[in-house]
């Protein structure tokens, strides 16, 4: 059996809003007034994503829920940062209902989309959207856009730094940096389908862009969200090649 060079393109957003069902609203009392903040959703993650969507006419899954309720992105074994804090002391049953709910369907229907795409004898590049706020625990990040990848699997470095190469080439000297502000292997959604998936099969990596650009920065917002899918377009194309 041969598979395509082409991969197939799926995109995702675990942290694409802040809302909260009005029924867990009163759960989170302490926290409702950061649910505008990055402890809340990733401000623009969902913007770009839905742009890639609509531009490159591929399947976008983002999550509906606020991560300070289920963060979509973290694994039920991380015991640091679980998908529903350890602050949160909510009931084991309420937990679960939790779980049922939001996190469980929202990692299988991606996970299923890639099934799918592999049964069709294509290889799949997954593309999972964040943002990272500029200044965390008072220390200032020092990039605009970084890209996450594993180093041990070879077409996710490529894509990755090929991305970078032609991103940087437009005008607008962005600050660009690999595995920042978080190493790509570190716990995720992206990971946790490594371990489910092979590299042969399976490309799987997450951007971060800068907040500062969505929310206070609209004109170089636009002008990056059209850079980062011009630049992605070009390294889509020579992945025909």
């Amino acid at each position: 059996m041969t598979t395509s060079t082409t991969p197939a393109l799926i995109l995702s957003c675990e942290h694409a809003t802040h809302h909260v069902p009005d029924q867990y609203r009163p759960l989170l009392a302490e926290s409702l007034d950061t649910l505008d903040t990055h402890k809340g959703y990733d401000p623009g993650a969902y913007d770009f994503a839905s742009l890639l969507a609509a531009r490159l006419s591929v399947p976008l899954f983002a999550g509906k829920v606020s991560r300070l309720l289920v963060d979509l992105n973290r694994s039920l074994t991380n015991h640091r940062s679980p998908p529903i804090s350890s602050r949160n002391d909510f009931p084991v049953v309420l937990k679960e209902e939790l779980l049922a709910h939001y996190y469980h369907p929202y990692r299988r229907q991606v996970e299923e989309a890639i099934t799918r795409c592999l049964r069709q004898e294509k290889t799949v590049l997954h593309l999972s959207i964040h943002s990272f706020t500029p200044v965390l625990d008072g220390a200032r990040r020092t990039a605009d856009v970084g890209y996450l990848y594993d180093p041990s699997r070879a077409r996710e470095k490529e894509i990755c730094g090929e991305w970078l190469f032609r991103l940087k080439s437009k005008e607008g000297q962005w600050r660009l940096r690999r595995n920042y502000p978080y190493r790509g292997v570190s716990d995720g959604f992206v990971p946790a389908l490594r371990k489910i998936f092979s590299k042969q099969r399976y490309v799987g990596i997450e951007l971060e862009i800068n907040q500062m650009y969505p929310l206070g920065m609209k004109e170089d917002w636009l002008r990056l969200q059209h850079q980062l899918l011009e630049s992605f377009v070009e390294v889509l194309a020579g992945q025909d090649r």
